[in-house]
């Protein structure tokens, strides 16, 4: 359990990596004025980027059903949200009233939404996961029958179709999150009391699994690109919602699980990052406003004059971010008690 944990925790920590990254680029394509043919680099980072939030889900179920004890619903609920709703409360004025102070909505609107930042919106669809995981915990016969699974599967393909392909939902978030998502959650749960099917089908698969994931996720890369330039919609490359991040997903995260359980870098720096992930969730984007308007913003002009500026400009900036939010945490979190009010 011990070695299956510390892969899970690199796996959580490459997921928010993958978010930062996904952040800094899309600074740069919109810097760029979406002209996503003179910063096709930018583009391909930020595509092969997007199985973080689906991922995150994914890994959220597996872990509370991994660490669950039977307790009462309400108790349950009590210490999973005691965890996140500090934090989140603390941020979200953060972001309201100080980096992104034209927010217009009320506090209210800006706490239940998670809009007071554009990573927040996770904290919310995460909440009603919490709330609906004791239940499915309850129901694990039924959502764990094949049968059932192939329905959830499909279901779920079949509203990211019609929302990417067709006509978005009108549903305010969190609840249009939690529609696009339940399907990771749900797999997660069930994938916690599957490990042994899991590490037998990576271990015969190994071989093929990453190049499998390599093509899916270079046919999001150009799916993305493709609409986007058919139909000058930026929410084409932007959403991570859709069909073939689904399948990406699964793929990239049994490739990288079989990495690292069977490697010696699930003891590496990058597991080590998953203990100042949540924090850095917080507050990698305040990190990002200030370089980009300290250094970034002027470097970006100075830079993206060529290719190859264009792609160290985007390595720079990504480690820049990542770096400054990594060591806000590592030295933050050694003040007692911080990371229960920042995360």
């Amino acid at each position: 359990m011990k070695e299956r944990i510390k892969s899970i925790d690199s796996l959580r920590g490459i997921a928010i990596l993958a978010v930062v990254l996904i952040h800094t680029t899309t600074r740069t394509l919109e810097a760029s004025g979406f002209n996503i043919a003179s910063f096709s680099w930018a583009l391909f980072l930020n595509q092969i980027s997007r199985f973080a939030v689906p991922l995150f889900f994914m890994l959220s179920g597996l872990v509370l059903e991994l660490s669950y004890k039977e307790e009462n619903y309400w108790s349950f609920v009590k210490r999973r949200f005691s965890k996140i709703f500090i934090p989140y409360i603390f941020w979200s004025l953060f972001y309201y009233l100080i980096v992104y102070n034209r927010n217009h909505d009320s506090l209210v609107k800006v706490f239940l939404t998670g809009n007071a930042s554009y990573q927040l919106y996770f904290i919310p669809t995460l909440c009603i996961f919490y709330l609906l995981f004791p239940l499915l915990r309850k129901a694990y016969k039924i959502i764990s029958n094949k049968y059932v699974l192939v329905l959830i599967t499909v279901s779920q393909l079949v509203f990211l179709y019609r929302d990417y392909y067709i006509k978005g939902y009108d549903f305010d978030d969190p609840v249009r999150i939690a529609l696009m998502s339940y399907f990771f959650f749900i797999v997660g749960i069930v994938a916690a009391r599957n490990m042994d099917k899991i590490n037998l089908l990576v271990g015969k698969t190994w071989r093929i699994l990453p190049v499998v994931a390599g093509l899916s996720g270079l046919y999001v890369f150009w799916e993305g690109r493709d609409r986007y330039l058919s139909t000058g919609n930026y929410l084409s490359y932007y959403s991570q919602w859709r069909p073939s991040t689904l399948v990406y997903t699964i793929l990239i995260g049994l490739t990288l699980y079989y990495f690292f359980e069977h490697t010696k870098l699930r003891n590496s720096v990058i597991a080590k990052f998953s203990g100042h992930s949540f924090f850095v969730f917080f507050i990698h984007v305040a990190v990002l406003e200030t370089v980009w308007s300290l250094m970034g913003k002027d470097i970006f002009n100075l830079l993206s004059i060529n290719f190859f500026g264009k792609i160290f400009f985007d390595l720079v900036f990504f480690g820049v971010v990542t770096i400054t939010s990594f060591l806000s945490a590592r030295y933050i979190h050694k003040v007692s008690n911080t990371s229960k009010l920042l995360g």
